[in-house]
């Protein structure tokens, strides 16, 4: 993990690097989350809408040799819900926690 006081200024980052580290190193949003995106895999197409959707880049296409899964980073999920409203399909439910 990386501390606030280890980054660089702004005018010493480069380009991307603020959402990248802020996201991924330090700020874990999933705790802010009071529902859950829960995807009911029978129903899903994989269209990647919601990979695309997701402000908060938590939701990833997983590829394995035989299968393809879309997959949910609750440790970044703030569980606002774009994904499930823009579902064409309607296979991602908010659950309360």
């Amino acid at each position: 993990m990386i501390m606030k006081s280890e980054l660089p200024s702004w005018n010493e980052m480069e380009e991307g690097f603020i959402t990248r580290t802020l996201t991924e190193e330090i700020n874990e949003t999933g705790s802010w989350r009071t529902f859950k995106p829960v995807i009911d895999h029978s129903r899903c197409t994989k269209c990647r809408l919601c990979i695309i959707y997701c402000p908060e880049p938590c939701i990833d296409l997983e590829v394995t040799s035989s299968d393809e899964k879309v997959t949910i980073d609750y440790n970044f999920c703030k569980g606002c819900g774009i994904c499930a409203e823009e579902c064409p399909v309607t296979c991602i439910n908010m659950v309360e926690e």
